[in-house]
């Protein structure tokens, strides 16, 4: 499978995609736990079947040392033991933030207010933020196909 287009292929991409990335490292320095932020950004890619999003964040985190167990419950995290109550707001933060199109409330206040009580104002901010960029990116990699399987850890570093 290849993909349609070079998401670096063109000097306009070339140039959306470094913002997205610049934009990324801004989210990896904040105080949110960075085992969260990919938990989140695995969640919010398995909904929208993006496979590159789905195989990328998957390796960073187990190479950042995430436990490989926990990772492959993220699906099921409802039904899950193995996730902090600070995980699970974040993990419901993301569902609904990435399935806004299927509900026509969006985020619920009882899903807000959860997650409020376990991120700060700035977290929650980089929750949000971060949530949106994934959703951007795995858009990206659905419309243009671009294929799952070869991701390498630190790639776009």
């Amino acid at each position: 499978m290849q993909p349609r287009i070079n998401p670096f292929g063109s000097e306009l991409s070339t140039k959306v995609m470094k913002h997205f990335v610049a934009a990324s490292r801004v989210l990896a320095d904040s105080t949110v736990p960075l085992a969260t932020q990919e938990l989140v950004r695995l969640r919010a890619s398995q909904i929208n079947g993006c496979g590159f999003c789905v195989d990328m964040h998957y390796k960073e985190a187990v190479h950042a040392g995430e436990d490989p167990t926990r990772l492959n419950l993220v699906a099921a995290w409802r039904e899950a033991t193995a996730f902090t109550d600070a995980e699970r707001a974040a993990l419901e933060l993301a569902e609904q933030g990435t399935r806004i199109a299927d509900a026509a409330g969006g985020v619920t206040d009882e899903a807000w207010e959860n997650a409020a009580k376990h991120y700060d104002e700035e977290q929650l901010a980089a929750l949000v933020a971060g949530i949106a960029l994934i959703n951007a990116f795995n858009r990206l990699n659905v419309m243009i196909q671009n294929p799952a399987g070869d991701y390498r850890p630190g790639q776009f570093a």
